[in-house]
């Protein structure tokens, strides 16, 4: 299909209970989008090291074009303890690959050729990859199809105002969850109002055209300016929701460049996460 599809931020190791596996919501994003049949790149930087090695080779095997840079540092890693609900908890390691992808000329090309990128806030904890997320964002096509997607994975201590604050001014989709909501409310003085008038008023503030709210077993809402749609969590058997979200906005995306209305790109969203 005539779009090219960035994932661009974090490559990592997810350390789980059960071994390792090749994560990062970025990353997710590009898979998730290719499956769908997208031209779809992850954007992102790896070590010199064997978890980079082996990273490169899984993303050939899946098929999954990538642009890595190699600055360095070590490949990301995470630990990962899942409760017995299936929910994650994190621990990020610092300082690593993905905190230094240079913006380069070739990224450079690569931005001005792409009509949806997916970002998120951990990634732009270092200066260098957060420098490189906000130009590539603003070398993108500047068109009523160019879709800027902040999925904001707050994790840890890996934000601030400022982050968030400028993340929502060059993205046009905002993905939050149920937590992640909670934090922006009180953050930017959200506070009031039914969750519904909130969602209007951030659309508002900062010239939205989708945002999209995640509340897990409780369903999820998305909202434009003017249409709302709202849909029920399928009850499943749990393995864990480690990546769930990122096929959630992958799949929404993939039936809105299709030309679906949101309804319609909301049901096979929660369709896919739910078998995710």
């Amino acid at each position: 299909m005539d779009h090219k599809i960035v994932g661009i931020g974090d490559v990592l190791w997810d350390c789980l209970p059960e071994g390792r596996k090749i994560g990062g919501a970025p990353a997710n994003f590009a898979y998730y989008m290719s499956q769908f049949g997208y031209d779809s790149l992850l954007v992102s930087a790896v070590g010199n090291d064997p978890l980079g090695k082996e990273i490169t080779d899984i993303l050939n095997k899946k098929s999954l074009d990538h642009f890595l840079e190699y600055p360095g540092y070590p490949t990301g890693t995470v630990k990962i303890e899942v409760d017995d609900k299936g929910v994650p908890a994190y621990e990020i390691v610092e300082d690593v690959a993905y905190d230094y992808i240079p913006y380069t000329p070739e990224l450079d090309k690569i931005a001005r050729e792409c009509t949806v990128a997916c970002f998120g806030s951990m990634t732009q904890r270092n200066h260098v990859t957060r420098n490189t997320i906000r130009r590539f964002l603003q070398a993108m096509p500047q068109t009523e199809e160019t879709y800027k997607v902040f999925d904001i994975n707050l994790r840890q201590n890996f934000y601030d105002k400022e982050i968030i604050s400028e993340s929502l001014r060059l993205c046009n989709v905002f993905k939050v969850n149920d937590e992640e909501f909670e934090v922006v409310k009180q953050m930017f003085g959200y506070e009031g109002g039914s969750d519904r008038e909130v969602c209007r008023q951030i659309i508002a503030d900062w010239n939205l055209e989708y945002l999209i709210l995640t509340c897990g077993t409780s369903g999820s809402y998305i909202y434009t300016e003017s249409e709302e749609s709202f849909m029920d969590t399928p009850t499943v058997e749990i393995a864990d929701t480690v990546g769930a979200g990122d096929s959630f906005i992958a799949a929404f995306m993939s039936s809105i460049l299709k030309g679906n209305p949101i309804h319609q790109a909301h049901e096979l969203a929660v369709k896919v996460s739910a078998y995710v």
